[in-house]
């Protein structure tokens, strides 16, 4: 999702890295020191790697599928569990897995840590919540993909920004905590995925989640992930909501509780003014333990296996290819494009696609790197006729004085990422669940946020949340080095033409509402000369884009259904000793942002690794309209 406009960059002219755009654009508080204070609470900078927990072997076994071996006579080390990614499921797994004392894990991340200054400071472009533009525009944490020209967009490329640093994508993302829809898990379990229907999911939500508004049945109070909810005074949020409520949508007061339905404040994960990633909630706490050794800048560009058992990993570090060993188990939780890009280049995908590029098959499975899916989006935008907006925010002198207040206090607009309120409704009559969302912005986002907001406004990110529209990844060579070839299919199907010409005049209708009478200026955009069906149409393919949600390329489902490529017990199928835990092994997109559900089935497989009995809330409540007509 791109999100606040230039409160990461903006103003003079920069050339982004490797000569992708040329842009006018410059980071936020650019006087600003690159880094954060450490306060106590942030944990440990240092990690002690004691000998004990690790067996070192030769790496030139002759039965590895490997064309090359690393240098001779080196010592490989070996350790239980090898987790490939530190992303939002990675890091989850390297604190849970390593709370067992007598396993060893290794954790290999491709890209560098959250950390800078000889790893004593947090960097301020990642924990400032409001510089997240910085980095979804940059790739120094960055894995900067773009798709295939998009045959039902006009033929644009889209940009795809995914997280290569300590936290993955949540140390990228808007920081917005949605977890979907309770039916979205039950769905999932009718779709193949046993034991992941709302029932066994709830309680893994919770044990991640520390909310500051206190334990109940929907919220948990002493997990690791800090989550608060929005706490702006902004008019513009106000109106926002209460715009929905004359509408005719519902408020709600938690919408990952009981209802999810109507509009209210979203949920953050922020604490204390900074953004709060799963490195800061699970991997820097634990730093320190003695079983657990972590490795950055490190690209896996193979999985080892001995038959049909994986056996560790091959990666690149600093130039030299290295492999490291697992007794148990490899897990991949490089995300929805590395997870499967990793699997074909090691000979696990469709066995046609593989023998093309030369790759020797070790496990057909036509699954891997289909089934993608994502949300798109756009924005609905609008004059605002008062000074009040984040325009002012982006020139030099307010944004020096924002980033001060924030290096000292952790106060103020740079603590948060404005998206505070937001909500979800049904498009229509007998929807039996909301399958719209929301997000709310006091300013205007235009590319991505590499572009200066042009006037003082407002605008609703909007979009379906259960797109008909599926796409696939392929290998464009087996080069680990080349980028995937991702094809998401967007908007493909009459049924998302028309969702999206629907979330347009949805939108219309609630800033047309007496709420935003104080502060409705002309339209921007789609513009008041875009009225008909055909003309929004038009739009809608013109300015649509990523909310930056790809999943389910390695879908989990039943042994039975040939498009599978886990069990529910996160195992590949046909493999063993072979795991994948990450957004892409979701049977189908839930409705809502990926960051939760993706702790949560972090959470969740831990449990099933460590072979623990998995938690579970019987008939818990779930909410169901008074009626299935919409609440228009």
């Amino acid at each position: 999702m791109s999100f606040l406009a230039n409160l990461g960059q903006t103003g003079a002219r920069r050339v982004v890295t490797r000569g992708r755009f040329t842009r006018d654009g410059r980071c936020l508080f650019t006087g600003l020191l690159e880094f954060v204070p450490r306060t106590r609470n942030m944990g440990q900078s240092f990690f002690c790697a004691s000998s004990n927990h690790y067996r070192c072997f030769s790496a030139t076994a002759a039965h590895l599928n490997a064309s090359s071996s690393p240098t001779a006579n080196q010592k490989t080390p070996s350790y239980s569990y090898i987790i490939v990614g530190a992303g939002s499921a990675g890091c989850v797994l390297a604190n849970r897995l390593s709370e067992d004392t007598h396993e060893s894990v290794l954790q290999l991340e491709a890209g560098p840590k959250d950390m800078v200054l000889g790893n004593l400071r947090l960097s301020w472009k990642i924990h400032m919540p409001a510089a997240l533009t910085y980095n979804l525009c940059d790739d120094k944490y960055n894995w900067y993909y773009h798709t295939l020209p998009q045959a039902h967009l006009n033929n644009r490329v889209m940009y795809w920004p995914r997280g290569r640093v300590w936290g993955g994508s949540s140390s990228l993302n808007a920081m917005v905590y949605i977890r979907g829809h309770a039916e979205d898990y039950n769905r999932w379990q009718t779709e193949g995925a046993e034991g992941w229907d709302y029932e066994h999911c709830l309680p893994y939500f919770r044990k991640a989640q520390c909310h500051e508004l206190g334990e109940n049945r929907y919220r948990g109070g002493s997990g690791p992930l800090h989550v608060s909810r929005g706490k702006t005074n902004h008019p513009l949020h106000k109106a926002f909501i209460e715009a929905g409520q004359q509408a005719g949508y519902p408020f709600t007061d938690d919408m990952n509780g009981h209802q999810q339905e109507g509009l209210g404040w979203m949920d953050m994960t922020i604490f204390k003014g900074k953004r709060w990633s799963t490195a800061s909630a699970y991997l820097r706490p634990v730093l320190g333990r003695p079983n657990l050794k972590t490795e950055v800048h490190c690209l896996t560009t193979k999985i080892l296996f001995d038959g049909n058992r994986a056996v560790g990993v091959e990666y690149t570090q600093k130039g030299q290819k290295k492999r490291a060993f697992a007794d148990k188990e490899v897990i991949l939780s490089g995300g929805a494009i590395n997870s499967p890009q990793l699997l074909m280049l090691s000979g696990v995908g469709n066995a046609d696609d593989l023998k093309q590029l030369g790759i020797p098959v070790v496990q057909h499975l036509p699954g891997v790197g289909s089934n993608l899916q994502d949300h798109l989006e756009l924005y609905v935008q609008q004059q605002c006729t008062q000074p009040i907006t984040l325009y002012k925010a982006q020139k030099p002198f307010h944004m020096v004085k924002i980033g001060l207040e924030w290096l000292a206090l952790f106060t103020g607009y740079g603590a948060t990422a404005h998206l505070e309120s937001g909500g979800f409704i049904r498009s229509r009559p007998h929807v039996t669940h909301p399958d719209i969302q929301f997000h709310f912005l006091p300013s205007q986002v235009i590319d991505h946020g590499r572009v200066a907001s042009k006037v003082e406004a407002y605008q609703v990110h909007v979009g379906p949340m259960r797109s008909t529209s599926i796409g696939w990844i392929k290998l464009k060579s087996a080069n680990p080095l080349d980028h995937p070839i991702l094809q998401p299919n967007y908007l493909s199907t009459d049924v998302d033409v028309w969702e999206f010409r629907e979330c347009v005049k949805l939108s219309r209708e609630i800033f047309t509402q007496k709420a935003f009478d104080p502060f409705r200026g002309s339209e921007v955009q789609p513009g008041p000369q875009v009225q008909s069906d055909t003309d929004i149409d038009a739009f809608v393919r013109q300015k649509a884009d990523s909310a930056y949600h790809p999943s389910c390329t390695c879908k989990m489902g039943s042994p039975s259904d040939p498009m599978a490529v886990v069990d529910s017990n996160t195992r590949v199928l046909g493999l063993e000793r072979l795991r994948v835990v990450d957004a892409s092994i979701m049977p189908s997109i839930v409705s809502g942002n990926l960051n939760a559900p993706t702790i949560m089935m972090a959470e969740k497989a831990a449990d099933i690794i460590r072979g623990r009995p998995p938690l579970v809330d019987p008939g818990v409540p779930v909410y169901r309209p008074p009626t299935l007509d919409t609440q228009r």
